[in-house]
């Protein structure tokens, strides 16, 4: 017998019904839900120098202020070196053009020189797919106002909900425990401890690796002397924390802006091999001490959770992917009607084949239960 009145099949229903109205809600409501998210992870991160604050008896309000300052002079600084680098990529625009010409007319003699695609059609066909782009570009821009707009609620929205999340953490965390049968307390107790110790060492983890791949990555391309070497090198740390995906748009964008600062191939390649070694021993090396220990997630969901939340809420989905994984699988394993998503999500594998557990029973032992 079990606890559970319904059969495993209206269980299992049930299971993937609430699967479909959680996806549903986050499509419809992403613009409400996705900052309340991510200020709910930045709130975790900052609640050891609140606590610190209040420890030394500062009051309640200027220790939640303080901490959110300190991120927005972060982001400032970051948006201010983006500035800056953007600068110098508008200066050098005129060497960028004839650079990105010299590479346009060497593609164009190597197509024509195993097909019969002449130079003159490549032209043509060049200008008539710019002339589509400019349209294209001419309708994304139409829509820039709304775009924007939308960024700086989005931006002015996030300290807010960062200050009313920790001044009413007390009553989310009651809510919470409400929500469950007092028997269940150790336990949700348990989780809501190591959910914020995860979310906490994996933020943590992931500001540290972007501070070294840009000093390794930027440092190693500058020795080599390729330009735009610190830009190359934040781009690649930022987009790397998308699992993945985001290295191979790094690699893509860091040979694009070599190839448009440079005639010759030999700087793309040394970007590559650069990059490959950084990652080498990010991977395998550095991370896996800071990050990888904090959370084990198999790559399958990994990937699948990174391209699901892009579909969902674009480029903060995929960023948020991890952590909210991550805190899943926490609360998974510690419910007994859920472990079996908690051993979907990990990437612990059987030491015996799956299937040897219920070997052992008789057959209408396994079809006598629910």
């Amino acid at each position: 017998m079990t606890n559970n009145p319904y059969p495993l099949t209206v269980r299992r229903s049930i299971e993937l019904l609430g699967i479909t109205l959680i996806a549903f809600l986050l499509v419809v409501g992403k613009d409400v839900i996705m900052p309340v998210i991510m200020a709910f992870f930045i709130s975790i991160l900052l609640l050891p120098v609140y606590r610190f604050l209040r420890r030394y008896r500062v009051p309640e309000g200027i220790a939640i202020f303080l901490p959110i300052l300190l991120v927005f002079v972060f982001i400032a600084g970051i948006v201010w070196f983006f500035s800056a680098q953007i600068g110098v990529l508008v200066n050098d625009f005129p060497q960028i053009k004839a650079n990105v010409a010299v590479h346009l007319r060497s593609l164009q003699d190597w197509i024509s020189s195993f097909t019969d695609f002449s130079i003159a059609k490549q032209e043509k066909f060049i200008n008539e797919k710019s002339d589509d782009l400019f349209n294209l570009a001419g309708k994304v821009a139409s829509g820039a106002a709304v775009t924007l707009s939308n960024v700086f609620i989005f931006v002015a929205l996030i300290p807010i909900y960062i200050y009313l999340i920790l001044f009413y953490k007390s009553i989310l965390l009651k809510f919470v425990f409400m929500w469950f049968k007092v028997d269940h307390h150790p336990r949700v107790k348990e989780a809501v401890y190591e959910s914020e110790a995860i979310i906490k060492n994996y933020l943590v983890g992931l500001l540290i690796q972007i501070t070294y791949m840009t000093i390794l990555l930027g440092g190693g391309l500058a020795l080599f002397g390729i330009k735009h070497a610190l830009l190359i090198g934040v781009i690649f740390a930022i987009l790397n924390l998308i699992p993945y995906v985001g290295a191979l748009i790094g690699n893509i964008l860091g040979c694009l802006i070599t190839l448009s600062s440079s005639t010759e191939l030999w700087p793309v390649i040394t970007v590559l091999l650069v990059i490959a070694v950084v990652q080498f021993f990010d991977n395998n090396i550095l991370m896996p001490h800071i990050v990888g220990s904090k959370v084990r997630i198999n790559a399958l969901v990994s990937i699948l959770g990174v391209v699901i939340g892009g579909v969902i809420a674009g480029v903060s989905g995929m960023f948020l992917s991890m952590p909210v994984i991550a805190v899943l699988k926490v609360i998974f394993d510690r419910s007994d009607g859920f472990k079996h998503w908690g051993v979907l999500l990990g990437d612990e594998r059987p030491a015996k084949s799956p299937m040897s557990f219920g070997v052992r029973k008789k057959l209408k032992d396994i079809d006598s239960q629910p």
